[in-house]
């Protein structure tokens, strides 16, 4: 008997944008600190930050880099003329209010521009402040939470219901011959059960159980509750130091009743906002006086570093003494598609990559010790890049 052949495990589709360029943007209820935490973050003012609600009408944008202990130990070995690392894209969004959905205060852009980026960073309030007025009269994170749950579900069911209209009258003539008519059938059978999971399950679409069809029609729909979500609680700095504050075990009790597995960052823009502008040294004596890490007080990085992953991003290194790069690529992407981040003619004409693991030139210290040791590898079309591969492509003339 000749041997079984091995069959090919199939490749899970990531819901979302089959793309690199990704951008992750800050949501929340006017005045939680949105625009405060989106200036810190960014290094910027372009946020507005102000005390009454829609100070931002307009999204800003910033790249903001995505700190890696590889990229900065490659700079140190390689010494280059320049180094880019990889970016996260941070968009600021106007507040919500209850009745976004239906249009109520910036309802309709805010979702358009909810609808446009990639994930979500939920920047919740859980700071008393006289000072800071709050959209609904008192500081309460589980409504908060609850209202732009609720919001951002209405409107996927407002769209889907639309796409469940349209697909039904093209269906009602559907024979079950053609394999154009069969794919129709599937994806009205998806549209209802995503439509089941939004009214009669409650739940956001991406907590749902999905096959890679079923993924392909919900990334046609673009819906608010696929998009992954990073919970971001603003405490005062009081709380974030001592690490303690009444909210937290009940956000954290909530996100596991109503979203089981996202994210939550406890973080302080107060504090962020003091930390900006000071000095390394001083960043040293303010974290020593405040019993917070030495090495980086701030929280911004953990934070960047969750919603660059939130969205399914990776980054690969091409180095030398010209450029140590971080290139920025989507989970699960070949060799020929990883090149093409580069220049389309490097994945247009791609022959091969020469790679190597960032651990092995980490053990060996050099790149012709790691060839050495038969580390080096020549990998083709069929090839995955893995966090942390260090490339060189090559290509036909």
């Amino acid at each position: 008997m000749p041997p079984k052949k091995k069959q090919e495990e199939v490749k899970k589709v990531i819901l979302g944008r089959p793309s690199n360029n990704l951008k992750i943007g800050i949501v929340g209820l006017p005045n939680v600190g949105k625009s405060s935490f989106f200036n810190t973050l960014s290094q910027t003012d372009l946020g507005k930050a102000a005390n009454f609600p829609y100070a931002t009408i307009d999204p800003e944008e910033a790249r903001i880099p995505v700190p890696d202990e590889r990229f900065d130990w490659l700079v140190q070995l390689y010494k280059p003329s320049s180094k880019v690392p990889a970016f996260l894209t941070c968009i600021d969004i106007a507040g919500l209010t209850a009745g976004a959905s239906t249009g109520a205060g910036l309802g309709n852009a805010f979702l358009s521009h909810v609808r446009a980026v990639d994930g979500i960073f939920q920047v919740v309030r859980a700071f008393d402040d006289a000072e800071v007025i709050h959209v609904e009269g008192d500081v309460d994170p589980l409504r908060d939470m609850a209202i732009i749950s609720t919001e951002l579900r209405l409107k996927d069911i407002e769209w889907v219901e639309k796409a469940l209209d349209a697909l039904r009258k093209n269906s009602r003539n559907l024979g079950s011959v053609s394999l154009a008519d069969k794919a129709r059938k599937e994806e009205l059978a998806t549209v209802e059960k995503i439509h089941h999971l939004l009214t009669e399950e409650n739940k956001d679409v991406r907590k749902g159980t999905w096959t890679n069809k079923e993924i392909e029609v919900i990334n046609g729909l673009t819906l608010l509750t696929a998009k992954p979500i990073t919970y971001l609680v603003n405490l005062s700095e009081r709380d974030f130091v001592r690490k303690k504050n009444k909210w937290l075990p009940k956000i954290k009790a909530w996100i596991d009743e109503n979203n089981p597995g996202d994210l939550l960052i406890p973080f302080s823009v107060a504090l962020e906002e003091r930390l900006v502008n000071m000095s390394d040294e001083d960043k040293l004596d303010e974290a020593e006086k405040l019993g917070l890490p030495r090495a980086n007080p701030s929280a911004l990085g953990k934070i960047t570093t969750a919603g660059y992953a939130s969205l399914d991003l990776i980054r690969y290194f091409t180095c030398g003494p010209q450029e140590v790069r971080a290139w920025t690529i989507r989970k699960g992407t070949k060799a020929p598609q990883a090149a093409g981040v580069i220049h389309s003619d490097f994945e247009n004409k791609f022959v091969c990559g020469e790679i190597m693991a960032y651990n092995d030139l980490k053990e060996h210290g050099s790149e012709s010790l790691v060839k050495a040791a038969g580390k080096l590898r020549q990998q083709g079309k069929p090839y995955e890049v893995v966090d942390g591969d260090i490339c060189y492509w090559k290509s036909g003339a």
